[in-house]
């Protein structure tokens, strides 16, 4: 069974994270608010509390977007050296936005590729048979 088999009538992966798409119905209720997500979908009632998306993203985004900054910010200084001020009217602005931007993205493409997949909760296989 192929991806799109398997998720008929399902926006893809990055676009529904872009907007906040129900991974099960496709309506724009995965987030409460700018980085939460609601308790579970208005519309088709999927739980998004038993998915574990957990705070993963945050550091790898943290890091990833920090050493974007860092190397924006060398290439400013080195090329028109501005006053400290301006470093910090550009910078703090940026990063925060990227962070929060990039972990709403990230989060949602954890959820829904859990739900698209069936990802639950690792066991030990211990060779019997239930």
């Amino acid at each position: 069974m192929t991806d799109s088999e398997h998720s008929k009538g399902q926006p893809d992966v990055f676009p529904a994270a872009l907007f906040g798409l129900c991974p099960h119905c496709g309506q724009k209720t995965l987030f409460r608010s700018l980085t939460a997500f609601s308790d579970k979908c208005r519309a088709c009632g999927l739980d998004y509390d038993k998915y574990n998306v957990g705070d993963g993203p945050a550091a790898f985004l943290t890091l990833i977007v920090g050493g974007l900054v860092l190397a924006l910010a060398l290439i400013v200084e080195l090329n028109w050296r501005p006053p400290i001020w301006v470093h910090a009217m550009l910078w703090f602005p940026l990063t925060i936005a990227a962070v929060v931007g990039a972990l709403r993205v990230s989060k949602a493409i954890l959820l829904i590729l859990e739900h698209r997949n069936q990802a639950r909760e690792g066991s030990i296989d211990d060779g019997t048979e239930e």
